[in-house]
């Protein structure tokens, strides 16, 4: 074998697959909801099945209506979703929301 033979380079091939059209905005809102490092934390925290507002309060000296705020974004954003039983709510990751900015970067959803 030449070590000096030329190695095949790819040229110009994306990573990732291209967005549906339209779908950019949807994308880029979930990012922005991200672009707080108290809201990757949350959704870092939310890898468990589901997490009570109670702990998420808990884990992080923050007011409570301070994490009720960054739920809210990441709410809006797509990314987590509540349940609410009696008087306490519970939060989890919305999988399809997770697996959409995985593919964005061009890895794959587990």
């Amino acid at each position: 074998m030449n070590a000096l033979a030329p190695v095949a380079i790819p040229c110009c091939c994306p990573g990732a697959e291209r967005l549906p059209a339209g779908r950019e905005v949807e994308v880029a809102r979930a990012f922005k909801a991200l672009a707080d490092p108290t809201r990757v934390a949350i959704v870092n925290r939310l890898g468990a099945p589901e997490v009570c507002v109670c702990d998420l309060t808990c884990d992080f000296a923050l007011s409570q209506p301070t994490i009720s705020h960054h739920l809210k974004v990441l709410r809006e954003a797509g990314i987590i979703d509540a349940r609410h039983e009696g008087t306490r709510a519970y939060y989890r990751l919305v999988p399809e929301a997770i697996g959409a900015l995985a593919a964005v970067l061009g890895a794959r959803a587990a």
